[in-house]
């Protein structure tokens, strides 16, 4: 099987989760794409259900695939996000932003009852670090944030770089609510709620893809078939806190 085949059995397992009358959060990503697709089907053969996208490629894609929309402004509550991850570990903690989407991600996962992330087994880690750490900011400063940002990486400990994304043709990738990206190559992240917290209070940080304390469940699909990663006990208790 490819990762491909992995995404797509991670996709239909969280389709289980999704019951007539939800409102969802539909999250970004090639993971999440699958998802989309698949829920799409469901809504053709009858299924009522409701999504929120996490950007204008999910939007759009949505609405290829039939699924009703709504807007965070009419339904502020929803009952379940499913997303994609760039890395998750044992505890539920997860880089995500890799899409360039992870301020929008992160209001919808934590507008909802529960969030499931989907994957393949290639995003399971046990430590986060390896892939690069998006960190949404303002452009109006952006060198400042950015040297801000390393010199607080070196302070936590954590070693690495900190590059402005840009795209093909050279220019800074420019997220869907105007910002930009600075990806931070840390390789290991000892304490991300460490970093997560120092990182918020720097003036010019919107966002981070340390996302803790909001996912609710992992399928994660590979070579072994499906498998789940939950939360445990002390994790549930402190669900949203960092």
């Amino acid at each position: 099987m490819s990762i491909e085949d992995f995404k797509r059995a991670a996709a239909e397992a969280a389709l289980a989760h999704v019951e007539p009358g939800m409102k969802l959060g539909l999250g970004t990503g090639s993971t999440a794409a699958i998802f989309v697709e698949l829920l799409g089907q469901r809504v053709e053969q009858g299924l009522d259900v409701v999504g929120v996208p996490t950007s204008e490629a999910t939007r759009e894609l949505a609405e290829r695939f039939g699924v009703p929309l709504t807007t965070m402004k009419d339904e502020p509550e929803l009952d379940l996000t499913i997303d994609g991850a760039d890395e998750v570990d044992p505890q539920l903690r997860l880089i995500k932003g890799g899409g360039g989407a992870l301020l929008r991600e992160k209001i919808v996962a934590y507008a909802s009852k529960r969030m499931i992330v989907i994957a393949d087994e290639s995003k399971r880690v046990e430590r986060l670090g390896k892939f690069p750490l998006p960190i949404e900011v303002v452009p109006f400063g952006k060198e400042s944030t950015l040297r801000a940002i390393a010199k607080l990486a070196i302070e936590l400990g954590v070693n690495g770089e900190v590059v402005l994304r840009r795209s093909e043709d050279g220019c800074p990738v420019v997220t869907d609510s105007g910002h930009v990206i600075l990806d931070g190559h840390f390789h290991r992240i000892d304490e991300p709620e460490r970093l997560a917290a120092a990182l918020v209070s720097l003036p010019g940080v919107v966002e981070h893809g340390l996302f803790i304390g909001l996912a609710s469940l992992a399928i994660i699909a590979g070579e072994n078939g499906v498998s789940t990663i939950e939360p445990t006990e002390v994790q549930q208790a402190s669900r949203r806190i960092a």
